[in-house]
């Protein structure tokens, strides 16, 4: 249902991927080539260099080299300042196995924080990502943070691939000089055997700019486009070690559909030389259809390149075209014409739940691993109730699309927005109590000095927290300050709001004097016997974790340090049923206080063309509740963007489902599981 707060390098994840900003620049080659503004722009040769010592002194570097420009804003609307400039230079020498930089800063202010709490994001800092291996399963991406007093990486072991343990300042030397108003960062990657002719390394820089220690945040330009660059190999941009006798051409061309009626464009194609699988690199495809890049002599495969942001699925299988690269011209390839997959028809008249057998689960499990195939979702983790009990449980795929380890019982998943229903029902049982008051004034137990301007807020009370009608966005970082504000009069309107539930967490630790993992602990998990679910990082949850995954790459499996009750729970479908059968059976608090948690306090608005007759949407108490022809419902969903997650119960059928995947896909699938389950094709057409 919502977006997650990240409190931890996962919240900077989903930041950075949500602001990207499509930019205008030029490709920099040795042949000089003017790329027109849609192409990807991060693509850069490199050339034999010899006797360079990475000591921050350019005076040992050829003058003749290409400088490209670091001048993307992708974390934020572009707003480039006039004394921030910059661009680098690159080179690699066989004998010692390592590439070089030399980064060249303009910034007429350069801030070195000094303080105790220092950081990469609060001075001055260069932030150089690698993808050493460029593996086309999405390798590992190291992240190396360079300032003045700063000498900082990436936590290796959240990452998807194992050997970016092997990769670490060890092999990178950045030495750094400033004269004026320039900055030099001089840069030495050792790739070892990493380093061949025509071998993509992948690679980024990242500069961040501080003018004083009193700015909320500072400026940002890269090279290649994207943010969240450590959380995904194709975020990055190819440096291609070149033959001084290899030259280049540039390619121009287009991309459409087959079936002229799709008009959401790919973003990406890639292009794959056919003498060396090793050398294939990305282009940028605008809104219309064009790229451009540049690329060596030779022939080429050009083929889409995966595509998540549509329901239409390409063909990537036989969608593609060839061109000829030819040294110092440029060719104009054969358009790429986009061919379609046929939409998976699956859904049966009526739901299969009622005659399930679960000695004869064929027909659930082909329709689980076709869709897993058909959206790209690695991994899956199921259960179904019927009769009021657990009749099937099965776990599908990968936990790791790269290292391709099974999803296992014990595998554990992110629950996102799963875990407000259950901080709701330790809430409730608080107001049962009579330790919280739904309707008294949160702020009257604990003041929020953030939104404290705004007399407003000292309406909101833990009803309309639950409820979501606090008016409060969904997360402050959200808006374009970055503050939390009011968007409406607390009690008026509904808003969902994770930032709500974050206030009530605090109210209820302040009140009750307990951490909220014992409040956790007291209220929720002992009473529903609610096992193998994790609030907050811990040795067992690291083990067993699995990686979330945008397509088919994985993410870094970063735990949260502290509980989030918005979002930060981690269990599986089995374990998570003991919750879904506890409110099923009014387990653990009395019928009234049941009844408020089941009343339906919010109606949730739809769009006109999501309005059905019979269909409603409701919120209780931090419950999502359905009326549908097929009888009423209770579940929740979860998005941390990628992972996502659904339980759902019919509780007049005593029926439901509870499924959990690691996909930003994953909402396709649980949305045909109750299709498949429960409505059959009778849901699928308004």
């Amino acid at each position: 249902m919502s977006m997650s707060l990240f409190a931890s390098l996962k919240r900077m994840r989903e930041f950075l991927a949500v602001f990207t900003t499509i930019f205008m620049s030029q490709i920099g080659t040795a042949n000089s080539f003017e790329v027109p503004p849609f192409s990807n722009g991060a693509v850069a040769y490199a050339y034999p260099i010899s006797s360079i010592i990475a000591d921050g002194n350019s005076e040992d570097w050829p003058t003749d080299l290409t400088k490209y420009p670091i001048a993307i804003t992708p974390y934020s609307t572009p707003s480039t300042q006039e004394d921030f400039q910059a661009f680098f230079q690159v080179g690699y020498n066989t004998e010692d196995q390592a590439l070089y930089f030399l980064i060249s800063v303009q910034d007429e202010d350069h801030f070195v924080d000094s303080s105790d709490d220092r950081d990469w994001n609060t001075q001055d800092t260069y932030n150089l990502y690698v993808d050493r291996k460029h593996s086309s399963k999405g390798s590992g991406v190291n992240l190396f943070q360079f300032a003045s007093n700063l000498k900082e990486t990436a936590d290796v072991s959240t990452s998807w691939d194992p050997e970016a343990a092997g990769f670490s300042w060890d092999q990178v030397t950045i030495a750094t000089t400033r004269e004026g108003t320039a900055t030099l960062y001089e840069v030495r990657v050792f790739l070892g055997e990493d380093l061949k002719i025509g071998k993509p390394i992948g690679i980024d820089h990242v500069l961040i700019d501080r003018d004083s220690e009193d700015e909320d945040t500072g400026q940002f330009i890269a090279w290649g486009m994207d943010g969240g660059k450590s959380q995904s190999p194709v975020r990055l941009g190819d440096v291609i070690p070149l033959d001084p006798k290899t030259t280049t051409g540039k390619v121009v061309g287009k991309v459409k559909w087959k079936d002229t009626s799709i008009t959401e464009m790919t973003n990406r194609i890639k292009l794959t030389s056919n003498e060396n699988p090793d050398l294939w690199t990305i282009a940028q495809v605008d809104s219309l259809g064009n790229y451009a890049t540049t690329l060596p002599e030779g022939d080429f495969k050009i083929a889409p390149f995966w595509h998540q942001r549509n329901e239409h699925r390409i063909d990537l299988v036989n969608s593609g075209t060839e061109i000829t690269v030819i040294p110092g011209k440029s060719t104009n390839a054969k358009d790429l014409e986009l061919l379609t997959r046929k939409s998976l028809d699956l859904i049966p008249e009526k739901g299969i739940l009622a005659n399930f057998n679960p000695k004869d689960p064929s027909q659930l499990d082909n329709f689980i691993t076709q869709y897993q195939e058909y959206y790209v979702i690695p991994g899956v983790s199921l259960a179904l109730i019927k009769e009021g009990k657990v009749i099937y449980h099965k776990t599908y795929g990968v936990k790791n699309a790269y290292t391709r380890e099974n999803v296992k019982e014990e595998t554990l998943f992110e629950a996102a927005s799963v875990t407000k229903p259950v901080f709701a029902f330790a809430v409730c049982r608080l107001v049962e109590r009579g330790i919280l008051d739904l309707d008294k004034p949160l702020y009257t137990y604990l003041p929020f000095e953030d939104i404290a301007h705004d007399e407003r807020y000292k309406l909101i009370t833990a009803r309309h927290v639950l409820s979501h009608k606090t008016g409060f966005p969904n997360w402050a970082w959200m808006n374009e300050d970055g503050k939390i504000d009011i968007k409406f009069t607390p009690g008026t309107d509904y808003g969902y709001s994770g930032e709500g539930f974050e206030y009530l967490k605090r109210v209820v630790v302040e009140i009750t004097g307990k951490d909220i993992q014992t409040i956790l602990e007291e209220e929720v998990l002992q009473p529903l016997e609610l096992e193998n679910t994790y609030f907050s990082k811990n040795d067992h949850l690291q083990r067993v974790v699995s990686n979330g995954h945008f397509g088919p790459y994985p993410t870094r499996a970063q735990l949260p340090n502290a509980a989030g009750m918005a979002w930060s729970m981690h269990t599986e479908a089995k374990s998570f049923t003991q919750f879904a059968l506890g409110l099923l059976n009014k387990k653990g608090m009395k019928a009234a206080t049941y009844t408020k948690m089941f009343t339906k306090e919010t109606l949730i608005p739809r769009e006109d063309e999501e309005v059905r007759e019979g269909w409603e949407d409701y919120f209780g108490l931090g419950i999502h509740m359905e009326e549908t022809p097929f009888g009423p419902t209770f579940g929740h969903g979860g998005n941390n963007g990628d992972f996502k997650c659904e339980f759902k119960m019919y509780p007049e059928l005593g029926a439901g489902f509870v499924v959990f995947t690691n996909s930003n896909s994953g909402d396709y699938l649980h949305n045909a599981l109750n299709e498949l389950l429960f409505t059959g094709k009778q849901a699928v057409t308004p």
